[in-house]
């Protein structure tokens, strides 16, 4: 009996790396299929540099099946429509994500969507059901309308609270657990959930046993380059690439794949001018952000980018 145990595990052992291959290539096939990828969040994605990282990792695989990518982050944005009272000192309220939606699912006609949403949505504040009700309720409906949209949703944990730069009387970033647990937990249910929560606090207190003032987000909440790369890492290893992941900077991933730094900058130029322009034109509610070219013109200028970087990557394959 115990050798048949013994057996039985052994196989089970030998079949789980081919598992996690078929996994990994089923994940990848969203990419290969994906004409259009769309990244929702509040100002975290807003900011580019993760989605950026991420593009720039697309370049790197040099495949001629790599998506669109659009970033329509919006800075303040919930996905549970709440907002804190005296928010931005009372100029504007957090925008609802639920607001805007449906045009921008409708402007950018995505295959996949990426969405990063709870930094904002406990408002800051001690954990209450209610709040969590609201942030619950506002993931279903975003998954809903996604999937009814005719596309996939990858949805990411919340970012770690760095309550060591903006110190509370409680732990907010212990609240941010009990959302990100849950969003995790849906896995169950077949959601495709990237835990970013979990790695980022551990990071972080890792990286503070060698030097207690390590953060990667400055203000408590928005990274830093480094805190924007260590996004995309966790992006990086759901698609399977650990070896693509385990770089240091995105400029060593790049130099890894024997590509120039320089290629970040036309990236970034890219994301940033088709980011203005779609996020403008699908319309929103929240002051002070950019309006964009139009998107036809923003596209056109996109075109330019692109030929610029495949210049850049053809030059360094001399």
């Amino acid at each position: 009996m115990m050798t048949r145990r013994i057996c039985v595990l052994l196989a089970a052992l030998l079949f789980l790396p081919q598992l996690a291959r078929a996994a990994e290539a089923e994940v990848d096939k969203w990419l290969a299929q994906s004409q259009r990828l769309v990244f929702l969040g509040d100002s975290i994605t807003a900011a580019g540099g993760y989605v950026t990282d991420f593009e720039a990792w697309l370049v790197s695989r040099k495949s001629d099946k790599a998506p669109h990518i659009i970033d329509c982050g919006l800075p303040s944005e919930t996905v549970s429509g709440l907002n804190e009272e005296g928010h931005a000192g009372g100029a504007f309220p957090r925008p609802d994500l639920h607001e805007r939606l449906d045009r921008v699912l409708n402007l950018t006609k995505p295959d996949l969507v990426i969405a990063c949403y709870g930094i904002n949505c406990g408002i800051y504040e001690p954990f209450d059901e209610k709040r969590f009700a609201r942030y619950q309720q506002g993931i279903l409906k975003l998954k809903e309308r996604v999937e009814t949209a005719g596309a996939q949703l990858i949805l990411v944990t919340p970012p770690y609270y760095d309550g060591k730069r903006a110190p509370k009387p409680f732990s907010y970033n212990a609240v941010l657990d009990r959302y990100s647990d849950w969003l995790l937990g849906q896995r169950k249910a077949g959601w495709q959930v990237i835990d970013l929560h979990g790695p980022m606090t551990r990071e972080v207190e890792r990286r503070r046993k060698a030097d207690p003032e390590f953060t990667f987000q400055p203000d408590g909440v928005h990274p830093n380059d480094a805190g924007h790369w260590f996004i995309a890492q966790q992006l990086l290893r759901f698609f399977g690439d650990e070896q693509a992941a385990a770089a240091e900077t995105p400029e060593a991933m790049l130099a890894a794949r024997g590509l120039p730094a320089e290629l970040l900058k036309a990236v970034r130029q890219r994301v940033n001018v088709l980011k203005d322009a779609y996020v403008g034109a699908a319309g929103h509610k929240r002051p002070g952000v950019a309006k964009g070219l139009p998107v036809a013109e923003a596209e056109a200028q996109a075109d330019e980018l692109s030929a610029e970087i495949q210049k850049i990557v053809a030059a360094a394959k001399r």
